[in-house]
């Protein structure tokens, strides 16, 4: 077991600048107080302040010009898919827009990878399905399912396909664990998910894209419904 984490000061105050403009009290457009303002305000020194800017500017939150001061940029209409997993951290309220691309994404994909697959992207497709049954446990029925959707993506022969699920499980991470119902028991995850591989491998497309689009209904309900007793749970415990 390696060790815990720490966290720094920088990673306190990179927190709490991110959720003070994720929840808008520092607006699109506008400049952050002086540095020397928000340094005293922390409790902080303008080194640690400027090391928590550099992060967020990173990731896309802010832009410090020389001699003008530090802007909160507006994220929404400039930044990028990226910001998501960041966004859903902030907000699981997120996860329902990550879901309307995903139905969207997904059920595209399918269609499209049952009209270009190759006998090799088939092959694969049935060895990572057949992984998802196999796998001992929720989390691992989970991780094996995503490989699947990451081989449909690739079967596409579209590049494109392959980064946005990727974005998408991305934007995932930060509540995993309250999403893993559709896996906790992994010979239904595979039947759940068959029929997509099976029509792709039978190359029809219209088949593939129903299917997809009834597996990602169905997983969606499922994982909302997962997401709503974790967030419950949580307010219990408050």
């Amino acid at each position: 077991m390696g060790a815990l984490p720490r966290e720094t000061i920088v990673d306190v105050l990179e927190r709490r600048l991110r959720e003070d403009i994720l929840a808008g009290r520092h607006p699109a457009g506008s400049y952050l107080p002086p540095e020397r303002e928000l340094a005293d305000g922390f409790g902080v020194t303008r080194t640690t302040l400027k090391h928590a800017f550099g992060r967020l500017a990173q990731s896309g939150l802010l832009e410090t010009r020389h001699g003008v001061g530090t802007r909160v940029r507006d994220f929404l209409r400039l930044g990028g898919a990226d910001l998501l997993p960041m966004l859903v951290r902030h907000s699981p309220d997120w996860i329902g827009e990550v879901f309307e691309v995903r139905r969207g994404i997904g059920a595209l994909i399918a269609e499209r990878a049952a009209a270009r697959a190759t006998a090799a992207d088939i092959a694969e497709l049935r060895r990572l399905l057949a992984a998802v049954a196999d796998a001992d446990g929720g989390d691992p029925a989970q991780l094996a399912d995503a490989e699947v959707h990451r081989a449909l993506a690739r079967a596409t022969g579209n590049r494109v396909y392959v980064l946005l699920t990727n974005t998408l499980f991305n934007a995932y991470l930060p509540v995993r664990a309250a999403l893993a119902g559709p896996f906790e028991d992994a010979r239904t995850a595979h039947d759940r998910l068959a029929p997509v591989v099976e029509a792709v491998a039978a190359r029809d497309p219209q088949t593939a894209r129903r299917a997809a689009g009834h597996y990602l209904s169905a997983t969606e309900r499922i994982m909302l419904e997962g997401l709503a007793r974790s967030g419950a749970r949580r307010g219990d415990a408050s």
